[in-house]
């Protein structure tokens, strides 16, 4: 079995790192050089720095935040928000970043999505997918910070993006983010059934369980959270440890 990655989530706002609950309800839960510096030593595989309003308010990144947050991490660190441009992320990986993740420009512009890779690679480009179930059971992705529909198929969306040529694809339960009632394991199950490059799951790890069974059953490659880390439910090593009592194996 390959290595299962353990990463933990930042989402910012202005300075702060928040935690939002169904992409709302937003409550600062500390400074993001602090959170990010605190999970590099419990031993973090990766991180995510997500400004989830930058979209919305249709403003770039605050690189300089960027760049204090990313200098003493040494682990890849994936960054999304307000990414529009070529230069955008080329700002990013100047400023810290590994990778970049793209929803709401990609959805709008999907060649963006192989602009973006033949000018830095596969490996650089992730798409994030924030989706939705609806009645009918589909999921739709949505833009701007999990608040604009898009129309789109989530499910196709991910199928297409991988044809534009991302290297990794990052999904979040809009319904489950924040609520700590599990992953949407048929989402992420949906998705990693047919995509040859890695796919994260994030929204709604509350226990360990609730990992394990995305790995196990959703056959996810990492797992991303942020409530149970925030709030001090579990650290790093306390996730590791139990992945690997269940012989899941995990980067030590």
């Amino acid at each position: 079995m390959k290595n299962i990655r353990v990463i933990p989530r930042l989402d910012i706002k202005g300075p702060n790192v928040v935690k939002p609950v169904h992409t709302e309800a937003l409550r600062v839960v500390g400074n993001p050089k602090e959170l990010a510096k605190r999970y590099y030593e419990e031993g973090a595989d990766e991180l995510i720095y997500l400004d989830i309003v930058a979209s919305l308010y249709q403003r770039n990144l605050d690189f300089d935040l960027l760049k204090s947050v990313t200098e003493n991490i040494f682990i890849p660190v994936t960054v999304g928000g307000g990414i529009r441009t070529i230069h955008d992320i080329n700002n990013a990986l100047r400023s810290g970043a590994d990778k970049v993740a793209i929803n709401t420009y990609a959805v709008r512009r999907p060649k963006f999505l192989s602009e973006a890779s033949r000018e830095f690679g596969s490996q650089c480009v992730v798409l994030y997918i924030e989706a939705k179930k609806q009645k009918d059971g589909s999921y739709e992705a949505y833009t701007d910070g999990g608040r604009e529909h898009s129309g789109i198929d989530a499910v196709e969306w991910a199928r297409r993006a991988i044809d534009l040529g991302v290297g990794e694809i990052l999904v979040t339960s809009v319904d489950r983010d924040g609520t700590r009632r599990g992953y949407d394991l048929d989402l992420i199950k949906r998705i990693s059934a047919f995509s040859p490059v890695p796919v994260i799951a994030h929204g709604g790890a509350g226990d360990l369980e609730f990992l394990d069974k995305v790995i196990m059953d959703g056959k996810a490659d990492a797992v991303s959270a942020s409530s149970i880390f925030h709030y001090g439910d579990f650290k790093i090593g306390d996730v590791k440890n139990y992945l690997k009592a269940k012989n899941i194996n995990v980067r030590t």
